[in-house]
């Protein structure tokens, strides 16, 4: 989905320089990934088309919305029990079946420790998944615009994908899936759209598919939509996936977790101890454990985040913005004063980052993630100049 499928049409309002570091940013590394091999590299290497992550530019200081992060700093209580555990045990390894975080995550859904799988975020988890527990005989279905890491890691796992429509609204129709599949993935909500389903339609689903694994990627569930993570001890087929990235403000320790029935999880923990026993660290653990504890803090914190994309949403939609109904911690707009491409070159030229893709389908929306107050007030107000110097 980020890789870029034309030439772009650059808008009069952008300078040279913009479009140069537009090029140098994301043109040049699809190159690199398509064009250079080497002759130390095997053959599966040589068909990856990697992830692309948000860029992240060095050469000033931005208003920073095109990664999802959370505006909300982790709690006082997650920063005590982090500094509290870098002490002398730093020599010895962490634990490596994390047992303690795992009591967390279980006790905060009323699960047993059994149904809660741990790794280093929820792309390691996921990554496990598709080595693992997808049947590699049969096609794996997901939607055709989602997290684009799912094609990325079909192709490491030689997985045959087939990738479903979503509706002209960017629904997600689950009533259309097959049940003859190697298994079934899709975010809810999902990215970069922000629409979520109900949990009646997975659960619907589920009653359908019964031979075949389907993962549920939950990790923007906390601002607005249904976790199925009450389900898992009922369909034992589901993996619901999750990350304190997100809704818990801790993107940088890296913590991912899974919820299922205890035979996936066993099949997730040998692919795990096959691959490295110890994912995470001390510190991560002590900090995502202290996080799944301070309910109160990540209360809080996901009321302000969808209390400043309601509100940003509306200021977007009176400056001509069709704006998605968001049910995640980032709003999915297309601009008609100019083309998406030139907004987000524009907002660029300005300090601000949101994420452009330019790919079938939503070539003419952005993805803005949901910053502070300040922030947010701010990208409306370069984007209004932007509209007058339109």
């Amino acid at each position: 989905m980020d890789a870029l499928a034309r030439e772009p049409a650059f808008s009069p309002v952008v300078s040279v320089s913009s479009v140069f570091k537009y090029t140098l940013l994301n043109i040049i590394p699809v190159l690199k990934y398509s064009q250079e091999m080497s002759k130390f590299w095997n053959q599966r290497t040589q068909r990856l088309q990697p992830y692309v992550p948000g860029e992240q530019p060095q050469d000033q200081r931005y208003i920073k919305l095109n990664t999802n992060e959370n505006p909300t700093p982790p709690s006082t209580g997650v920063l005590k029990a982090m500094h509290e555990a870098v002490d002398d045990g730093l020599n010895l390894y962490p634990d490596p079946d994390c047992r303690q975080l795992k009591r967390s995550i279980a006790d905060y859904y009323a699960l047993p420790v059994e149904n809660v799988f741990v790794g280093n975020g929820s792309d390691e988890v996921l990554a496990h998944i598709f080595a693992g527990l997808f049947d590699h005989n049969k096609s794996l279905i997901c939607p055709d615009i989602s997290y684009s890491f799912y094609p990325v890691y079909a192709r490491l796992y030689d997985i045959s994908l087939k990738q479903i429509p979503l509706g002209a609204g960017f629904e997600l129709d689950l009533g259309v899936y097959p049940v003859d599949n190697g298994g079934v993935i899709f975010a809810n909500p999902n990215a970069p759209t922000s629409l979520a389903i109900g949990r009646d339609d997975i659960q619907a689903f589920l009653e359908r598919n019964t031979d075949s694994v389907v993962v549920v990627d939950e990790a923007y569930v906390d601002f607005g939509a249904q976790s199925c993570a009450s389900l898992v001890g009922a369909y034992p087929n589901l993996l619901v996936v999750q990350t304190v990235s997100k809704s818990r403000s801790l993107a940088g320790l890296r913590v991912g977790f899974a919820l299922g029935n205890p035979e996936l999880i066993e099949g997730l923990e040998r692919i795990k101890n096959s691959f490295n026993s110890y994912p995470l660290d001390k510190v991560a653990l002590a900090g995502a454990k202290a996080a799944f504890e301070d309910t109160q803090g990540f209360e809080t914190a996901r009321q302000e985040v969808i209390r400043v994309r309601n509100q940003a949403s509306t200021r977007l939609r009176k400056l001509g913005f069709e704006v998605l109904d968001s049910s995640a911690n980032f709003i999915f707009a297309r601009p008609h004063f100019l083309s998406a491409e030139a907004v987000y070159l524009g907002l660029k030229q300005a300090g601000v980052l949101v994420r452009y893709f330019n790919a079938p389908r939503i070539s003419e929306y952005l993805r803005i993630t949901v910053g502070t107050e300040r922030e947010m007030a701010m990208l409306v107000e370069k984007l209004i100049q932007l509209k007058q110097d339109g």
